[in-house]
This record gives structure tokens, C-alpha cells and sequence, in this order.
């Protein structure tokens, strides 16, 4: 079982990302998270086309339910988002846009 992501304050999003990444080192949790984050960009736009606001708590299930299966079930750790939820949730769409544009494998 992997460790969780230390209990600490980082003085920035550059100094907590490093650590974030390590605890996204298996490909199916980055795969998990690419997915939820694509289905949840998803339900956002279907919110703007239809005005539905049913659309936002989907996108929010999709977006954390996905990420959250990765952590508890693949990756075997504690999501980010109980001890750092803004760097994490920044952290996901930096994550997103780095599998995106192949900086990181997915």
C-alpha cells in the first residue's frame, strides 16, 4: 500500500505538484483521472448548451468518482483532495493537460 501524501503545507503549487505526481504513478489511476476529468468537461458543456444544473453535480461525480476509484482501488493511497483540495483539483487539470499534450504518459 503506497503512503499518503505528507501532512504538510506547501509554500506552493510548484513545490506540492512534485509530490502529487508521485502519487499518481500507476497508469490505469492517470487513466481513471484523464477519464473522469474528460466526462466531467463533458456535463460542463452540456450544461452551457442545455441550462440544465443537473449537468454540475455530474460533472462533479465524474470528475472525483473516477479519481477516486484510481486512488482507493489501483493506487492504493488517500486522494489529495482530503488534505490539499485547491493544489489538487489544480493539480488534476495540470495532470490533464500534461497527458493531453504527451508531457506524461497515459
Amino acid at each position: 500500500m503506497s503512503t499518503a501524501l505528507p501532512d504538510r503545507e506547501y509554500a506552493s503549487f510548484n513545490e506540492f505538484y512534485p509530490t502529487y505526481l508521485s502519487e499518481h504513478s500507476h497508469r490505469v489511476n492517470r487513466q481513471l483521472h484523464f477519464l473522469g476529468s474528460t466526462l466531467a468537461l463533458l456535463c460542463l458543456m452540456l450544461l452551457l448548451i442545455t441550462h440544465q444544473w443537473w449537468w454540475l453535480p455530474v460533472a462533479v461525480l465524474c470528475g472525483y468518482g473516477f479519481a477516486w476509484i484510481g486512488h482507493f482501488m489501483v493506487e492504493k493511497n488517500q486522494p489529495a483532495t482530503f488534505r490539499h483540495p485547491l493544489y489538487s483539483l489544480m493539480g488534476d487539470w495540470v495532470m490533464y493537460w500534461q497527458m493531453l499534450t504527451g508531457q506524461i504518459s497515459f
